[in-house]
């Protein structure tokens, strides 16, 4: 089965996306050029913003469903990430967080009853085991305290 060039280049356009994402956060982070709260507030504040625009351009207005849930979500992932990024190395948080990330959506949708093919099965499995085999000690585990960190943003995002 081919898969839609369309398909293929919105996929990669997103892993662009985040592996930039990744950088800017790395290199506003990492030598102390910005605090983790204030960088934090100004990744919120450009995404209401960008958020503001996106809306404004829109001709038809989509029903806003407001969630407590939602909010304190985000706001973990968006605190709990800063904070772990000041802390571990380029690699480690993008296997910690997107690891935890697929675990709680894939937690999640066993929970809401659905049917999980064994290819996803065996994917949860693989992400698990990585991040059993990442921070084991001795294969220059991450600091603990740091992968909590990231593990918790992991969860804000995954919910």
């Amino acid at each position: 089965m081919a898969v839609p060039a369309k398909t293929v280049l919105l996929t990669a356009a997103a892993m662009v996306a985040f592996a930039a994402n990744s950088l800017l956060c790395r290199l506003a982070l990492a030598d102390g050029a910005i605090d983790a709260t204030t960088f934090t507030m100004i990744r919120v504040g450009s995404a209401i913003a960008v958020l503001g625009v996106v809306m404004a351009l829109r001709s038809q207005r989509p029903k806003v469903k407001r969630s407590w849930g939602a909010v304190i979500a985000l706001v973990a992932y968006l605190l709990f990430f800063s904070f772990a990024y000041l802390q571990l190395s380029a690699g480690t948080d993008a296997l910690i967080l997107f690891g935890v990330v697929q675990v709680t959506m894939f937690a999640a949708g066993l929970m809401r009853g659905e049917r999980v093919s064994p290819a996803a099965w065996c994917g949860a499995l693989l992400a698990v085991g990585g991040l059993i085999y990442l921070v084991l000690p001795g294969v220059e585990a991450p600091h603990p305290h740091a992968a909590l960190m990231m593990a918790a943003a992991g969860v804000g995002w995954g919910a």
